[in-house]
């Protein structure tokens, strides 16, 4: 194994940042949300297709399939080449968050609207 020493930027202020890095932390938090919120979208169609196909205690399912789109979320981002080393807790909260409001939100909207 070599010894090589990776050099990471320092934190830097608010005041201290650039323009540039201002926008390029911003277009990072957008694509965040919108990963979230397409995971979210996702979930519920495919929750909602569980819940008519089989109508047996779906929910649960459902509930599970939420929480998995959670999780992927990590892997998606290194796809992405998304630095996921400085997301904090509230950062991982903010998605799962994203994502439940949004499977919530598109699983109850087919549930009512669609016919069975």
């Amino acid at each position: 194994m070599s010894d090589e020493i990776i050099e990471e930027k320092p934190v830097l202020t608010k005041k201290q940042k650039t323009k540039a890095d201002k926008q390029a932390e911003h277009i990072e938090r957008i694509k965040r949300t919108l990963v979230a919120s397409l995971i979210g979208i996702f979930v519920g169609g495919l929750s909602y297709y569980i819940s008519i196909s089989y109508s047996n205690d779906s929910g649960l399912l459902a509930l599970m399939l939420m929480i998995a789109g959670i999780v992927v979320q990590k892997h998606i981002f290194m796809l992405l080449h998304m630095n996921t080393g400085k997301l904090g807790a509230k950062d991982w909260f903010y998605q799962g968050f994203m994502t439940f409001a949004f499977w919530f939100m598109s699983w109850t909207i087919l549930l009512t609207a669609m016919p069975k």
